[in-house]
């Protein structure tokens, strides 16, 4: 099995670390983000991965290597300008019919392959991986129509399925992908949805981390210094 890490971004929220570093070298305990991610996906059975590169590549390549020091292929793809979240898939060489595509900074206990062959069982063009978030309001919320309140609620909670940035996406779509401009996973699953294509989605009630801020980056250490991890 196949996977692409996007890898490539400026990491610019978690500015002025990444000055310095990539942020899928970012460390959590003695190992990087992104080194966590390669143990898992060997362990889940992926034996090929394609890091797509931009950022401070260099940093990544000297630190992965050709992947032998973890079991596995690692080639890489790297972009001249930058391209997005979805734009770099096109210029990816030998592309399997289903491949997984996981963010370079993912923290996160998902079962891979069980996404991965859920994608597979549904037959889907692309599956998203997704997590439910709540929003806490701190304000009443009112329905408001023709001028008049037909609805009050205090302070509610509001739920919603959120990407995980993690994806199975089959080879047929990347004709969708404009050449040489930058063009986003959002962008993709609008077009699918445009054409009607097969979208679907795998619910995940797993550890999962969004590394936006040096608070974020905190929180995760705490949590995954409690798990064993391959």
């Amino acid at each position: 099995m196949q996977t692409i890490i996007l890898a490539g971004g400026r990491g610019s929220r978690l500015d002025p670390y990444t000055r310095v570093l990539p942020k899928p070298l970012f460390p959590i305990g003695d190992r990087p983000i992104a080194h966590i991610l390669v143990n898992q996906l060997k362990y889940a059975g992926f034996d090929e991965i394609i890091m797509c590169l931009g950022y401070l590549a260099d940093f990544i390549k000297l630190y992965f290597k050709d992947g032998s020091d973890f079991g596995l292929t690692i080639r890489y793809s790297q972009e001249n300008i930058p391209l997005g979240t979805a734009g770099p898939l096109k210029i990816v060489d030998d592309l399997k019919d289903d491949f997984l595509v996981v963010n370079g900074d993912e923290l996160t206990t998902i079962d891979f392959r069980a996404l991965y062959e859920h994608h597979i069982a549904m037959q889907a063009d692309m599956t998203v991986a997704v997590h439910k978030k709540a929003v806490h309001s701190a304000f009443g919320v009112l329905e408001v129509k023709g001028g008049q309140v037909i609805a009050y609620s205090e302070k509610p909670t509001l739920n919603y399925w959120a990407s995980m940035g993690i994806y199975v996406i089959n080879k047929r779509v990347l004709s969708l992908i404009p050449d040489n401009e930058r063009y986003d996973m959002p962008d993709l699953v609008q077009t699918l949805l445009s054409q009607q294509a097969q979208v679907v989605s795998y619910e995940s009630e797993d550890l999962w981390f969004d590394i936006g801020t040096p608070s974020d980056l905190e929180k995760a250490k705490e949590e995954f210094k409690k798990l064993r991890l391959p």
